[in-house]
């Protein structure tokens, strides 16, 4: 019987380098995003089409894009978060568009500047607009377990979220736990309110590892039928706006335990820590992955 196969959405050159003190220049990105495809990654996050003042780090979204050497096999994507954004990410040929909205109004607040409802609203002619021109879109729930304004979310307030995401277009609706607060039970709980609500082939799962359950975490999902993941190569990332807010789930230490448990992700392991190589070495920090830094140990990458 063939291995069941788990989707890894990889997030660290958008999600991951958004939060960097350091720049990294664009012709990086450009080497980090294809090492990402040469290792076999189909699903990656590639920049932001947010205001250049607003996330300085990825102001060359569109260079970024018009210097990369496409697969056809690989569903190149990018974060919209208004129609000057959907402008620029259709001039740029992206294929696959993320909106962001939040289970907390509170977190929209500091985020958009908008309300919870309002940017619900603003999404709608968005995500007409992008699948008029054949350009797929998910949606992204923040907070849905946590916020650092608010504390503990309740299920109801994520679940009616993703409901109005998915009912306006959006193929597919990313859980988010964005300050890294859900527990295993959590997550069970959770799925377990949304089970008759939420289509779970259209559910993926976005975890941070602040407090170290975040595998713990995609166990609890892949047990309710979640068989798509989030993760940042390197364990990059963190968000300006959550305060708390550490890096994502590492995609090495993903990977490294869904192949222990026997699912396929069609991503080669020693490859993808290359390409963790090549962004660490920009960075003036260490790159977090338990399973980067063993790699690293044992055959000398550099570490930052």
């Amino acid at each position: 019987m063939a291995p069941q196969l788990v989707e890894i959405v990889e997030v660290g050159p958008r999600d991951g380098l958004q939060n960097e003190r350091v720049r990294v220049a664009t012709a990086t990105k450009v080497r980090f995003v294809e090492a990402l495809v040469a290792a076999g990654l189909r699903r990656i996050e590639v920049s932001s089409f947010v205001h250049p003042q607003a996330i300085p780090q990825l102001a060359d979204a569109e260079k970024v894009f018009s210097l990369l050497h496409r697969d056809p096999n690989v569903r190149y994507s990018a974060l919209v978060p208004n129609a000057r954004g959907l402008t620029r990410a259709i001039a740029a040929g992206v294929s696959e568009i993320a909106v962001f909205t939040a289970a907390s109004d509170t977190f929209v607040r500091h985020n958009i500047r908008m309300s919870q409802q309002q940017s619900l609203e603003l999404f709608r002619p968005v995500v007409a607009e992008a699948l008029a021109n054949g350009i797929s879109v998910r949606g992204y729930v923040s907070t849905v377990f946590g916020c650092p304004y608010e504390g503990k979310i309740t299920a109801e307030q994520g679940i009616a979220v993703a409901e109005a995401l998915l009912a306006m277009g959006c193929r597919e609706v990313s859980i988010g736990d964005t300050i890294g607060l859900a527990t295993p039970g959590d997550v069970r709980r959770w799925l377990a309110a949304a089970e008759d609500r939420l289509p779970i082939d259209q559910i993926a799962m976005h975890f941070h590892d602040t407090r170290g359950t975040a595998l713990a975490n995609v166990l609890m999902g892949l047990e309710a039928g979640v068989r798509v993941f989030d993760s940042s190569a390197g364990g990059l990332g963190g968000c300006p706006y959550a305060p708390g807010a550490s890096g994502n789930l590492a995609t090495e230490d993903l990977i490294f335990a869904l192949h222990g448990m026997g699912f396929d992700t069609g991503v080669d392991l020693p490859r993808l820590v290359q390409a963790s190589a090549t962004i660490a070495a920009e960075l003036d920090h260490l790159l977090p992955s338990r399973y980067f830094q063993a790699a690293r140990v044992q055959s000398c990458l550099p570490v930052a």
